[in-house]
């Protein structure tokens, strides 16, 4: 009998240390957030989070152009180590379709607006988009007043803009240009045969139309206003378009459906989405929030009149490329 009591003792306490290294193993495995995303210069509400949690953000930038493809191999081959996932609006539904998002709904979601929230999709701020200028270079009565004016001959070999070819977001935003500005198609398309003659320097995104701006190489771009914020104290001012309105993907999140770390990705969007956080989103990254009065530290940028764009589907993305690829007479 004692012989018996001592081996349930010893399983008892094989149990309970197994019990106790999985536990901890598991608190360890919360200790990381992966954070996938296209938004750039969040270190700041990265460090902010493991201050305020004691969770490290572990940031992966992916570019809008390859987002959609690298997540879904990923997911795909049971490899993606992204807990959250962000990204413009219509690449999130994609990957809401093919089950990469899970249907997690974050308290913070009922400061936001009802249609913010779409089955797990989290919308937050909108990727606006304007034409950034060197304030060193252009003279203040040259600014541009109007999207128009891009296309006056007087910008030739002064542009900056990603490739309208291959760039989802310049894309939707000259197909939004279309449906919010122009009074007409025969007019947006000769200003987009403006645009192209005046020989824009194409780049693959956002992320380095200001480079040279600011070095005096480019004059002006069509790029995101949020860098006269991260570039501070480079020469940057945004061109105020009387009575156009800034343009822009809805900006989204969601938890991926198999998150490596799924409580510590729970924290995660809950602070994301918090006021705090979206400040700092605001102040320290100029980015457009949907926080009630939160604004980036930009001049004049509470009372631009910021809307989002439609969402293209795949095909219309693949059909304007090809239709802009001709235009601007790209091989």
């Amino acid at each position: 009998m004692n012989r018996v009591r001592r081996w349930f003792t010893c399983c008892a306490a094989v149990v309970l240390a197994v019990g106790m290294v999985w536990t901890d193993g598991a608190a360890a495995a919360d200790d990381t957030v992966a954070f996938y995303a296209n938004i750039t210069a969040v270190e700041p509400i990265m460090e902010a989070f493991t201050a305020a949690t004691g969770i490290k953000g572990e940031y992966t930038r992916i570019s809008t152009a390859k987002f959609l493809s690298t997540v879904f191999t990923e997911f795909e081959a049971g490899k993606l180590m992204a807990d959250v996932i962000q990204a413009p609006l219509p690449v999130l539904e994609m990957l809401k379709d093919k089950g990469v998002i899970s249907d997690y709904v974050s308290p913070e979601a009922a400061a936001y607006p009802d249609w913010a929230n779409k089955n797990g999709i989290q919308l937050f701020g909108i990727e606006y988009v304007g034409l950034i200028y060197n304030t060193e270079l252009v003279n203040p009565e040259d600014v541009p007043k109007r999207y128009q004016d891009l296309a006056d001959p007087k910008w030739k070999d002064k542009i900056v803009m990603a490739n309208p070819a291959s760039h989802a977001t310049t894309i939707g935003w000259l197909i939004g240009l279309k449906e919010h500005v122009f009074a007409s198609e025969a007019e947006w398309r000769d200003f987009l045969k403006g645009l192209a003659a005046n020989n824009p320097m194409l780049v693959a995104s956002f992320g380095p139309t200001p480079a040279p701006i600011e070095s005096g190489e480019k004059q002006i771009g069509i790029s995101m206003p949020k860098y006269i914020v991260t570039k501070a104290p480079a020469p940057l001012d945004w061109a105020r378009v009387e009575n156009q309105p800034l343009m822009g993907t809805p900006r989204a999140m969601g938890i991926s459906s198999k998150a490596p770390h799924p409580e510590a990705a729970k924290k995660f969007m809950d602070y994301w989405l918090s006021k705090d956080a979206m400040s700092l989103l605001a102040t320290k990254v100029g980015e457009y929030v949907l926080t009630p009065g939160v604004f980036p530290p930009i001049d004049g940028m509470d009372q631009a009149q910021v809307i989002p764009i439609r969402e293209l589907s795949d095909d219309e993305i693949a059909t304007w490329g090809e239709e802009f690829k001709k235009i601007f007479a790209l091989r």
